[in-house]
């Protein structure tokens, strides 16, 4: 099993550019520079509430539109979770979490099953909250599941407002992944497979 669950990751596109540095195990400190304020906003609640340590700078494209930032952010985010996790060993794998804000909740589930894929379900009622896309929010967490190679179920039970639906999302997403993160105590690979 890693003992430090560190990771760098540089990703350079005609598109974006982007510096990032994950420390799961950290305590919640963050520095996100993306251009997008709202964005920025989410990272710093992801982070916070997963207890990661992360560091994210990324200029895009932003005189195109908000797109590939996004995208690439939840790319190189999820090669870094890929590449601090290793083999799996000794997590707890499978973890849900639900999270309110106000008259929002949301629930995310996720395996870190070896398998990238994202199922989102969240109705948003406008089509932006700042300069960020509402369609993008899903985008980025599909990103983010491609790369890290987990199996991300994350659904709106109730809400109304845009700005509520969002940041319950995040919080749910760090909530369920600090706990299929965690160490269960073992050595083992959580998979009758014996590989993830």
């Amino acid at each position: 099993m890693k003992t430090t669950r560190i990771a760098e990751v540089r990703r350079q596109t005609a598109e974006t550019k982007i510096e990032l540095s994950l420390d799961l195990d950290g305590s919640g400190q963050s520095t996100i520079r993306t251009g997008i304020g709202f964005f920025d906003h989410m990272l710093t609640a992801l982070a916070k509430h997963a207890r990661w340590n992360l560091q994210l700078h990324c200029q895009g494209d932003l005189e195109v539109d908000d797109h590939h930032t996004v995208e690439d952010c939840g790319l190189a985010l999820g090669a870094a979770l890929d590449q601090v996790l290793s083999d799996r060993r000794g997590i707890a794998r499978f973890a849900h979490a639900y999270a309110p804000l106000d008259e929002a909740l949301v629930r995310s589930v996720i395996d870190l099953s070896g398998r990238g894929g994202a199922w989102v379900a969240l109705p948003f009622g406008r089509e932006s909250i700042g300069s960020l896309s509402c369609e993008n929010i899903p985008h980025f967490f599909r990103s983010l599941a491609s790369t890290a190679r987990l199996t991300l179920h994350l659904d709106l039970i109730r809400g109304e407002n845009a700005h509520h639906i969002a940041e319950a999302a995040f919080k749910s997403f760090a909530l369920a992944i600090r706990s299929a993160t965690a160490h269960d105590g073992s050595e083992a690979i959580p998979s009758t497979k014996g590989t993830l």
